[in-house]
């Protein structure tokens, strides 16, 4: 495995870390190409983005919000409100905690007036409205993104990337439509890998214990096709980081520094 990997002993300075490495990225892009392309993840990574952005002063004065486009990685098909919404808990851990007088990013959501049935589920679903919905935001995405931030679940599936599943596979659509993610709900839509391999930077952000086991088979099991290995894996030119808690890497045979 070739990507980096980050560990300190605090949830909080792994997430200022974090905040660190946004910025940067962020004023690199912004220098290039005057915008910020950032995708996210769902799960704890709310949480992090606000320990790093918004409690973090020092950090969250060198964010320039209106320079950003934010994207998200993976997204259930589910109202924007929604407790499973990945753009909703984005929402609510840091849009709805930045000043005032701060610029707002520009956020890509799915479109809400496309989603059929309840609580992404199954059952009076539109799968042809599911798929126009992951072919409107593939239309939205930008050529390239700057950054790309991720989760890795217990399971080691990433974005909404599970392992053995099919769209490992897929090659032409850069966001898909899946209708069975053996994590609930089973709706949802995802990047695919061409566009996690056209990224300047992917971030893996994974704490706590219950991380270990799945970290050990990910940096030391040289024959692993989890997709979060596959991801650390990409050999195009992508810079893959991983920053994690020293829980998470408890017993895992890997080398760690800091950013």
């Amino acid at each position: 495995m070739t990507a980096k990997v980050f560990e300190y002993r605090e949830s909080v300075e792994v997430a200022n870390a974090v905040g660190t490495y946004i910025v940067e990225n962020q004023d690199e892009a912004i220098a290039s190409h005057g915008s910020f392309n950032i995708a996210l993840s769902g799960g704890s990574l709310g949480k992090v983005l606000k320990k790093a952005l918004v409690d973090n002063k020092d950090i969250g004065s060198k964010v320039k919000w209106d320079k950003w486009n934010v994207y998200f990685s993976d997204e259930r098909l589910v109202p924007l409100d929604h407790k499973d919404s990945n753009y909703g808990l984005f929402n609510d851990m840091v849009l709805k905690n930045l000043p005032p007088a701060e610029g707002k990013p520009h956020v890509h959501t799915i479109d809400e007036a496309l989603l059929t049935g309840r609580e992404g589920q199954v059952e009076g679903a539109d799968e042809a409205k599911d798929k126009e919905i992951a072919a409107k935001y593939a239309a939205a995405l930008p050529a390239k993104f700057d950054v790309i931030l991720l989760g890795c679940g217990p399971d080691g599936h990433t974005c909404s990337l599970f392992p053995g599943h099919a769209l490992l596979q897929e090659r032409k659509e850069h966001v898909a439509y899946i209708g069975d993610s053996p994590k609930p709900p089973p709706r949802r839509i995802t990047f695919t890998f061409p566009v996690l391999e056209n990224a300047t930077s992917i971030a893996f952000v994974a704490e706590g214990s219950g991380k270990a086991p799945i970290l050990k088979d990910i940096f030391t099991n040289q024959a692993s096709k989890l997709p979060s290995r596959l991801v650390s894996d990409i050999t195009s030119g992508v810079s893959v980081y991983w920053f994690v808690d020293s829980l998470a890497v408890n017993g895992v045979d890997v080398m760690t520094s800091k950013y």
